[in-house]
Order: C-alpha cells, then sequence, then structure tokens
C-alpha cells in the first residue's frame, strides 16, 4: 500500500535518520535517503528543499516533546544538570555529529545557520522552560526570568564546546561549570544561587 502524508514523512525521517548513522551527513545523498524510504527524490525535495533540510528535520524529529519529558528532581540545579546531561548524549551520538557537520558545512551562510540555530534551539527550549516553571512555584526563581532565551543558554555553551572542542562527549565537570557559573547566576539575578542537592 502506497503511504502518504504523515506516514510517508515519518518513514522518510527515519531513513534520514538511518543514513546519518550510516554514512554521516557528508556521505548522505537524497538519492540514497529516498532509496531506503521506498520512495522517489522528487517526493522528498517537495517537503525538504535540501539535504541540510531534511536532515535537520531528522534530528529534531528524535528529540523529546512534551512537559513530560522534563526531569523533576526537586531543585532547578539538579533539573538543569539532567537535561544538559542529556543534551550532552544526544550530541555524542551519531546523529548529533552529523548536526555538527551540518553546522559545519553551512558556516559560509550565516543566514541559512542562524535558521537552523533557532529551530533546533525552539525544538529544544520546552524542557527548560518547564523545568525554569517548576522552580518559580518552588521560590527559587522570579518568574521573570522564564524566557526562551535565558532557557537556550545551557545548550547554547554546551553547542559551543564542541564547535571549539570537536570532542565525542563533554565531560560531566564542564556541565557543572556551565549551569553553576552561567545559567543559575542568570535566573537568579545576580543573586547567589540556592545550592540544593541534586
Amino acid at each position: 500500500m502506497r503511504r502518504r502524508g504523515a506516514a510517508l514523512e515519518e518513514a522518510i525521517l527515519q531513513a534520514a535518520v538511518e543514513e546519518l548513522i550510516e554514512v554521516g551527513y557528508r556521505r548522505l545523498t537524497m538519492d540514497s535517503v529516498a532509496a531506503r524510504a521506498g520512495t522517489a527524490k522528487n517526493v522528498i525535495y517537495r517537503r525538504w528543499p535540501s539535504r541540510a533540510a531534511l536532515c535537520i528535520a531528522a534530528y529534531r524529529a528524535q528529540l523529546p516533546t512534551g512537559a513530560e519529558q522534563a526531569p523533576d528532581t526537586g531543585s532547578l540545579r539538579g533539573d538543569a544538570l539532567a537535561l544538559l546531561t542529556r543534551a550532552n548524549d544526544r550530541m555524542s551520538t551519531p546523529i548529533g555529529r552529523a548536526l555538527r557537520e551540518i553546522l559545519a558545512d553551512i558556516q559560509s551562510d550565516p543566514e541559512r545557520l542562524r535558521e537552523i540555530r533557532d529551530q533546533i534551539s525552539r525544538a529544544g527550549v520546552s524542557g527548560w522552560l518547564t523545568v525554569m516553571a517548576r522552580a518559580v512555584s518552588r521560590g527559587e526563581v522570579a518568574p521573570e526570568v522564564v524566557t526562551p532565551r535565558v532557557a537556550t543558554v545551557a545548550v547554547d555553551l554546551l553547542r559551543n564546546e564542541y564547535a571549539l572542542n570537536g570532542a565525542n562527549a563533554i565531560p560531566s565537570s564542564v556541565l557543572a561549570e556551565i549551569v553553576d557559573e552561567v545559567f543559575l547566576p542568570l535566573t537568579t539575578r545576580g543573586q547567589a544561587p540556592r545550592r540544593t542537592p541534586g
């Protein structure tokens, strides 16, 4: 039976994920994705105008969605470390490495680079906003600090670590520095962060 709509899109994105894991971004072709998905290349191009657009969509399809995916350790520090550790684990996977290849490949196109980074940030911001909202309800932070810009800071810094170091995974000590020295001070507006266990 011929697939259409959401079923076809899911098959294409899954094929793209498998290709990214197997050969990486630079060796992936629309032809190989089409063959793996059992569809025609022009069908893919109707949905995604470029290889980069398809691969970003495939990466985003792997991200958890919804507030129920946000950790709840009982403290903002614990939640932030859990979210950043999850992001670090994802970035060190084959598809995460492929994402880094994509971003490196389009450095000469600032507009496209900004668009893709914005897409990635929007996809990951929900969990951060959720844990920050919980921190407000616990009295850890003020409501006005719960903004998308603050919510993306920690992951942006993590991504920068990968860009600078090219590591397979960033050490947990660096994750703690990002949370303790940047994220928590931002959320507490210059006050000493409350270091609860977690």
